[in-house]
């Protein structure tokens, strides 16, 4: 009778220890080879430790999570961990009460953090003017370009250096198209690619203030002849076939996998499913540029996402936090996730031991974006960092696709986003003045 009490209370000390595990709930967007990563990421940690359990939820796209988070914030079931793509930022940023800052977190939690240790160009995105960081930097990523090598080589286009400018995109597309083609180039994330990077690249601005950076009563500058000149190259390379609009956001990504669009703009971030499911050879390259502005190509924008703390939690709950965010910032388990799915490393230990390894030798192209990320910025090209801009994207995606239909001219459409983005801006600016 005794072993049987024994072994009876040994079972309920088990079940104890299950149920005293504290549960954190993190919100997240990530699909494909990168949701997988998210989840074993939560798999590792969890089994790293006994006291907390980290339970990723997938919630839709980033508009579609950013939507139902603030749902959620409002009903008082808001996740502890939040991930927001990088333009909402600003928005994130101005509301007052419902984040709590990851440095604040970190320190309260007695946890080691040292901002300086994550990559700059990163960390400074997500950091206020007082040099707290506010956000925790998670899948960073920039603008590359992808193509089918084999899809060239069929076309008699070089398969070792990808087209550098987008004269050399027109003519390769060209080529592809008379080898039997149908979708030369498409783009992924179009405002993203071909408005904001497109901004930064070329050392031109996007927006006044500094992009946004420094202040709120920022306001567009996308109608400039350059943006111009660059809408109507593709709207006259759409009319002749050559390039596809394929959808909103990354939808335009699958046609890239499956072999039927040979050339696409999207994020490094990408990297990881084509590796995984692309049965073809493919190269990745930096952005092409325009060769006769001068200063270009200068560097490209952050894009990914950041893990926000939502307010209002147990003090248990953010030392759980603080935990899970110290372990993802390990140099082994940040350069394992980077060179998984192509995100940018966030620290700097990350990325040389990722160059250490000598993976960047053995897949030629990964260090795409972190070199055109490292170079340094200027005040037009730094990123962009605008109220409403999660609204803002989707009036950039309405009139780029009245130019692709052949409803408006490049012109029209560019001031139109200037025009109803500058409306949104200065709601933005109404509604959080101090």
């Amino acid at each position: 009778m005794k072993l049987k009490f024994a072994a009876v209370a040994v079972a309920a000390a088990f079940s104890l220890s299950a149920q005293a595990q504290t549960e954190i709930q993190w919100w997240h967007s990530m699909t494909a080879v990168n949701g997988e990563v998210v989840n074993d990421l939560a798999k590792n940690f969890n089994a790293s430790q006994n006291a907390y359990k980290i339970v990723p939820t997938f919630k839709g796209t980033y508009d579609e999570s950013f939507t139902a988070a603030v749902a959620a914030f409002r009903a008082g079931n808001a996740p502890h961990i939040l991930q927001v793509f990088e333009v909402g930022t600003a928005t994130m940023m101005a509301s007052k009460g419902v984040t709590v800052p990851v440095g604040k977190v970190m320190k309260d939690s007695g946890e080691k953090f040292d901002p300086k240790a994550y990559v700059s160009a990163v960390a400074g995105y997500y950091t206020a003017p007082n040099g707290e960081m506010l956000s925790f930097p998670f899948n960073s990523s920039t603008t590359v370009f992808y193509f089918n090598k084999d899809a060239f080589k069929a076309a008699g286009i070089d398969t070792i250096k990808a087209p550098s400018t987008w004269p050399e995109v027109a003519l390769a597309a060209a080529k592809l198209k008379a080898s039997g083609h149908k979708c030369p180039l498409t783009i992924a994330w179009q405002g993203w690619t071909q408005l904001e990077s497109f901004s930064a690249w070329h050392n031109v601005e996007f927006a006044t203030k500094g992009n946004g950076l420094q202040g709120m009563d920022a306001r567009m500058k996308v109608n400039s002849p350059l943006h111009v000149r660059h809408i109507e190259n593709l709207a006259n390379m759409s009319k002749q076939g050559l390039f596809v609009y394929k959808g909103r956001g990354n939808v335009p990504e699958a046609s890239f996998i499956s072999g039927e669009c040979a050339m696409t703009t999207t994020s490094t971030g990408f990297y990881g499913n084509v590796a995984k499911n692309a049965k073809f050879a493919w190269g990745l390259a930096p952005l092409p540029y325009y060769p006769d502005v001068p200063g270009a190509p200068q560097n490209t924008v952050i894009g990914g996402a950041s893990l926000w703390v939502m307010a209002g939690k147990k003090a248990d709950e953010y030392k759980g936090i603080a935990q899970f965010f110290n372990y993802l910032s390990k140099p082994d388990v940040q350069a394992a996730t980077h060179q998984r799915t192509g995100y940018l490393p966030i620290t700097t230990a990350a990325f040389q031991l990722t160059e250490k390894s000598g993976f960047y030798g053995k897949n030629p192209g990964t260090d795409v974006g972190v070199n055109q990320m490292i170079r340094k910025t200027t005040d037009k090209s730094r990123g962009i960092r605008l109220g409403n801009y999660v609204q803002i994207r989707t009036i950039e995606d309405e009139e780029l696709e009245q130019v692709w239909g052949g409803k408006k001219s490049a012109k029209d459409a560019l001031d139109s986003i200037v025009l109803r983005g500058n409306e949104l801006l200065d709601r933005f600016e109404k509604a959080n003045k101090k």
